[in-house]
């Protein structure tokens, strides 16, 4: 028997492993690792990204184990775009300009729209046939194993062009989707939340989670928030342009105001609220680099993201009995129906709802749990 241990970042959350299916003595032992868990789908099992559990995982299986790469499916092959693939991308992504799309939807579908071409590089692109389409979507799916989020944005870009750039009928081009997957968002405790928050030694560090948290705010509107977006007089944070290039106001947390003022007098920003080595906004990718060292650290949810604070910004609202509309406007949500995801979270946390044997015993004390 071997198994096979996939190579990973450093700064991944987790290592995953496969094990073969009759290997009872070295399940027995991963089950008993601390964090280790099993992925049904994947037919995985991954445990914390930490030395000494991977060491102890290397111990159980003994010398039966090889390092190998995750199958992510066969690799994009890049080729210049001909004179004619030009002239259609540059139609693309002047209507995208017209349009007013945002940034990140424009070069995610402007990249999606590049390999498409360069996929049927001997067929007229104006002309391809919704079969064709879904042909395409189908070999992603099948020898690209894109995700179904990726499969959307396929789908996405592909409608862009045929619909909206050659003005071709829509329900010509409904293309099947992925099923929508109904998941619950990931939810971190209160205890969790203070360990977080105080893992970071530095302090702009810091201010990045407290912000996050505090205002339910995403990632793109934390790096998008200017000095004067701040409102200490009046309690609250502007918001400019968020998704669907709503603005909105958020709540200003009075501790974090003081966090805020010790930032301000340490760092100085000139524009941008939370500002990068060199005076301009602080990417994405650091913010998330600042997350990923706070949650190991602190020893939370190796799962979480920094959506999760989001999300358990609304959660921690709605169990403290704020009404859901007005967490809807905090969060910015066109529909309530968005906004009414956390009362599933609420239902499974809340400490009131008991289990039915729970109840049953409180109310015969004659009852013994035998143990």
């Amino acid at each position: 028997m071997e198994a096979i241990i996939y190579q990973h970042r450093k700064t991944a959350g987790r290592i995953k492993f496969h094990i073969p299916y009759q290997a009872f003595g070295w399940r027995e032992g991963i089950k008993a690792l601390p964090s280790s868990m099993y992925h049904k789908q994947q037919k995985l099992w991954s445990i914390i990204n930490d030395d000494k559990i991977l060491q102890k995982l290397k111990q159980i299986l003994g010398k039966n184990y090889r390092i190998s790469t995750p199958d992510k499916g066969k690799t994009y092959k890049e080729r210049p775009l001909t004179e004619q693939e030009i002239i259609h991308l540059a139609e693309f992504e002047k209507k995208l300009i017209l349009k007013g799309y945002s940034k990140h939807t424009y070069s995610s579908y402007r990249i999606e729209f590049i390999k498409f071409m360069v996929f049927h590089k001997d067929k007229n692109i104006p002309e391809l046939t919704k079969s064709e389409l879904e042909d395409y979507v189908y070999k992603l799916l099948t020898v690209y194993k894109i995700s179904e989020t990726k499969q959307n944005i396929v789908i996405n870009a592909l409608k862009f062009y045929y619909e909206h750039v050659l003005g071709k009928e829509r329900t010509f081009y409904k293309i099947q989707r992925p099923k929508r997957s109904k998941t619950l968002p990931n939810v971190l405790s209160e205890k969790d939340i203070i360990k977080l928050l105080n893992a970071p030694k530095n302090l702009k560090h810091k201010s990045i989670l407290y912000i996050l948290y505090s205002g339910g705010l995403r990632i793109s509107e934390i790096a998008n928030l200017r000095v004067e977006d701040i409102h200490s007089n009046d309690n609250y944070i502007f918001i400019k342009g968020a998704k669907g290039k709503k603005d909105r106001v958020t709540l200003l947390s009075h501790n974090l105001l003081i966090l805020l003022r010790q930032y301000y007098r340490e760092y100085k920003p000139a524009y941008w609220l939370i500002e990068g080595a060199d005076g301009g906004q602080y990417s994405r990718s650091s913010i998330e680099k600042v997350f990923r060292k706070a949650v190991k650290e602190s020893g939370v949810s190796p799962w979480a993201t920094p959506h999760t604070l989001r999300h358990t910004f609304a959660t921690h609202l709605l169990q403290r009995g704020v009404n859901l509309r007005y967490i809807q406007s905090l969060l910015g949500h066109s529909s309530s129906k968005t906004t009414e995801i956390y009362t599933h979270v609420i239902q499974i946390n809340n400490k009131i709802v008991l289990s039915p044997i729970d109840s049953i015993i409180a109310e015969n004390a004659n009852f013994k749990v035998n143990t």
